[in-house]
């Protein structure tokens, strides 16, 4: 795809599912658990994914945050919900800086789908907004010292949970499909990343809860001040870093200068420099492997998105090696030096 990479509208990125146009069964489901008639719904309009997501105004007053999706129709966004409740209800949610679960339906592990095929979880509405995109460096401090308390949080404790080099066991050999899509890249840089995200599973080893997923649109900024974190689809344990680290991506595309927030980090100052490289790399395969193809109908950014990502990661990437021009490489890394030229456009 050929858009432009600053031509993505925060916020606005998703086709979902309406409140009429969820099944009849499904609404009156709704109403019983939030215990009051539905008399408006706010889709949610920032993600990438079609299931049904809305703040919903009870005839009491009450609101309630509610997502549906059919396993028949929507298979992905389903599951996706399914695992979100289970992880919810697994993970304590006294230290976990989430919304809680209030209820879910259709989730149950092995659950026969039938006459009812549809996953229904509530979660607790909470007054809030998304971060400000350009971001800000009050919404980002906030979100990093949230990040360094999730790090050493007890919320995992007793929870089988994956390990992210286990979740992630694919992205390094997704270089393949990125030299043979970008034949713009510099092949020696490929190469240099190539053999960076080799070493992936022991960059992220660690015993740390790990979100995997902390982008504007999985981000609340409370009004009280606090940090919550939605999207816990896919939890997993790995270094104390990770998250602090993927955090950096959107702030990177935006302009940020994430070197100098990773140096004033303590738990990012103190994780390897090779290490925080070989994720970089990695992540960047992920994205610009991803971003090939066309956007589907119901989430026509995803696409660039991803490659706004993933081009975020690469030029990052690329200063911290020394691959570009004007660029100092960081203590040991390669010296290999030449022009951006048109490989990050912005």
């Amino acid at each position: 795809m050929d858009e432009p990479l600053d031509d993505l509208p925060h916020g606005l990125t998703a086709r979902r599912l309406e409140w009429v146009h969820l099944p009849p069964h499904v609404r009156r489901l709704v109403e019983q658990r939030c215990g009051t008639a539905v008399v408006d719904a706010r889709s949610c309009t920032g993600g990438f994914t079609p299931g049904f997501a809305s703040v919903l105004r009870g005839a009491d007053g009450s609101r309630h945050y509610v997502k549906a999706a059919s396993v028949t129709a929507q298979r992905a966004s389903a599951l996706t919900y399914a695992a979100e409740a289970a992880s919810l209800a697994a993970l304590d949610a006294a230290s976990l800086p989430a919304p809680r679960l209030l209820w879910s339906h259709g989730t149950e592990p092995g659950r026969r789908h039938r006459a009812d095929d549809w996953v229904v979880v509530g979660i607790e509405h909470v007054a809030a907004r998304a971060p400000y995109r350009p971001w800000r460096a009050t919404d980002l401090a906030a979100v990093l010292g949230t990040l360094d308390r999730l790090a050493v949080s007890p919320a995992a404790t007793g929870v089988d949970l994956t390990t992210v080099a286990e979740d992630l066991a694919d992205w390094p050999a997704r270089w393949a499909d990125v030299a043979a899509a970008r034949p713009d890249l510099d092949r020696a840089h490929v190469r240099e990343a190539t053999g960076l995200a080799a070493a992936l599973p022991t960059a992220v080893a660690g015993h740390s809860l790990v979100h995997g997923d902390v982008t504007d649109d999985n981000v609340l900024m409370t009004e009280d001040g606090r940090v919550l974190l939605c999207g816990w689809a896919w939890p997993a344990l790995g270094a104390p870093w990770l998250d602090s680290l993927w955090a950096l991506v959107g702030p990177r595309s935006d302009g940020v200068d994430v070197e100098a927030v990773l140096r004033s980090t303590p738990l990012l100052a103190a994780a390897p420099a090779e290490h925080v490289d070989t994720v970089l790399a990695a992540t960047a395969a992920y994205f610009l492997s991803s971003a090939q193809g066309r956007s589907p109908a119901w989430s026509p950014y995803l696409r660039l998105a991803q490659r706004r990502q993933g081009e975020a990661c690469w030029a990052w990437l690329g200063e911290r090696r020394g691959w570009w021009s004007g660029t100092t490489p960081r203590s040991g890394a390669g010296s290999r030096s030449e022009d951006l030229g048109g490989l990050v456009r912005r």
